[in-house]
């Protein structure tokens, strides 16, 4: 991407329950499609981020792991109200109280924490510990467990995209990405130029994901082999570390994507995301151009004027 060009980069976006979330610096916008097929978008001023409130700690190797729980936190809120759109509109289903809805919330989040702290870290600890028993060092025990945390992400990935359901979440994740490419690649956002896009980008969480893995492998190999009720807490506690720099990478590369350097560290990324990501269809790239256009609009817009938040409009007819 040419310099010259405005940073669009800055840009980004995430799939929720048949919808998109898209979010600029100052702003985010959801789109969802209700049951009855109506398309609606939810736009609101994003409030003051942790790196927003506490500038000095906006610093390479330091900001990353405050972007992504400030990530997190929006995340976790698109999905509420994409959530709250399919509730709201099944008559055979009765909506829950916010607080029962921030505790089932909670909930989820712990038990996942939980579970992928089993996958990722207590399953490969105890499969590699019998090597020892051959004469595997340290190193090299610690290189097969990286390498079987990458292949736990791709198998677990991998399954739940034959779900229905994350099928569909898949869909307008490609979506998303689609759209966001078309800004990137023409500075035009329409479901013309979107759908001609590649349902692939650098930014995404699973390239991520991945590349947190990857060098966690190196970084984590010169550690040794200690026992394993202190190797496992040691690495959880390292991973905000290893998070920080895998973002500045992701960062850098995504700004250069073209450049041959960023193409092959963000390769083994973009392989993945055809795990990540299926083809959408013309109604899901709607969605995502609709939520693209109104946070490009607030954030790019003349109006000094904050919206008010939580306030949804319907969209109706073509978004082009």
């Amino acid at each position: 991407m040419s310099t010259t060009r405005p940073t669009y980069w800055r840009y980004g976006g995430q799939a929720v329950i048949e919808g998109v979330m898209m979010r600029s610096p100052r702003y985010f916008a959801i789109a969802c499609r209700k049951p009855d097929g109506e398309l609606i978008v939810h736009t609101e001023a994003i409030e003051k981020t942790i790196l927003g409130k506490l500038q000095f700690l906006n610093r390479p190797l330091l900001r990353g792991i405050f972007m992504l729980i400030d990530a997190l936190a929006l995340g976790i809120k698109a999905l509420h109200f994409s959530s709250q759109v399919q509730i709201q509109n099944d008559p055979q289903i009765k909506p829950l109280s916010k607080p029962v809805q921030d505790i089932a919330i909670g909930a989820s989040a712990a038990g996942g924490f939980a579970i992928g702290i089993a996958l990722f870290f207590v399953l490969p600890t105890l499969l590699t510990d019998w090597l020892a028993r051959e004469g595997w060092g340290s190193v090299a025990r610690n290189l097969v467990d990286g390498t079987l945390r990458i292949a736990i992400f791709l198998l677990y990935v991998g399954l739940i995209g034959l779900l229905p359901d994350i099928r569909r979440v898949f869909q307008y994740h490609g979506a998303e990405h689609k759209a966001i490419n078309a800004l990137e690649e023409e500075g035009v956002v329409s479901l013309e130029v979107a759908r001609a896009q590649s349902r692939l980008h650098p930014r995404c969480g699973t390239s991520f994901v991945l590349l947190v893995l990857i060098i966690g492998i190196f970084v984590f190999a010169l550690l040794g082999r200690p026992p394993a009720y202190i190797r496992i807490p040691m690495h959880i506690a390292l991973l905000p570390v290893v998070a920080s720099l895998t973002y500045e990478v992701i960062r850098l590369a995504g700004m250069y994507k073209h450049g041959f350097l960023a193409r092959v560290l963000l390769a083994p990324g973009l392989w993945t995301q055809y795990l990540t990501t299926r083809e959408p269809t013309d109604d899901q790239i709607e969605v995502a151009v609709a939520a693209l256009q109104a946070v490009r609009a607030l954030e790019e817009g003349a109006a000094e004027t904050v919206p008010e938040p939580a306030i949804a409009h319907s969209v109706s007819g073509s978004t082009s």
